[in-house]
């Protein structure tokens, strides 16, 4: 079965055979003679099918990505940056900090600017990988 077929069979049946949405993780280097799993960045492989069908779908919801994510959300939309988030923290900061004690409340806010890689569970990766 050539690629436009494949792609074809799920844009019109909307299922898509299991192998082709299988996906290897592999760890690629970020300095020579790495020693810790922290040295290493997880990388997807995933199939070529799957990378069309996925960047068709994706292209196909741009239009309406911004009725379909929240205002709030700031990252990985167009038109909004994830540094956004560091403006709205500095303003709602002078904000509490100039407001009167007792009056309307508080707020608290977390911003998460760190890397996706920071937060990933390394036993459980590293368990993953080793079965």
């Amino acid at each position: 079965m050539d690629i436009t077929s494949c792609i074809l069979d799920f844009l019109n049946y909307r299922a898509m055979d299991p192998k082709f949405n299988y996906t290897h993780i592999v760890l690629i280097p970020k300095r020579p003679n790495p020693e810790e799993v922290s040295h290493f960045r997880p990388i997807s492989l995933c199939n070529v099918i799957y990378r069309v069908a996925s960047k068709m779908i994706t292209n196909r919801l741009k239009p309406f990505m911004h009725e379909l994510i929240s205002e709030n959300q700031s990252a990985f939309i167009p038109d909004r940056l994830i540094t956004d988030n560091i403006l709205v923290d500095y303003e709602l900061n002078h904000y509490l900090s100039h407001k009167y004690w007792g009056k309307v409340g508080h707020a608290a806010l977390k911003l998460d600017l760190s890397n996706a890689y920071d937060r990933v569970e390394w036993n459980f990766f590293l368990r993953v990988l080793e079965s």
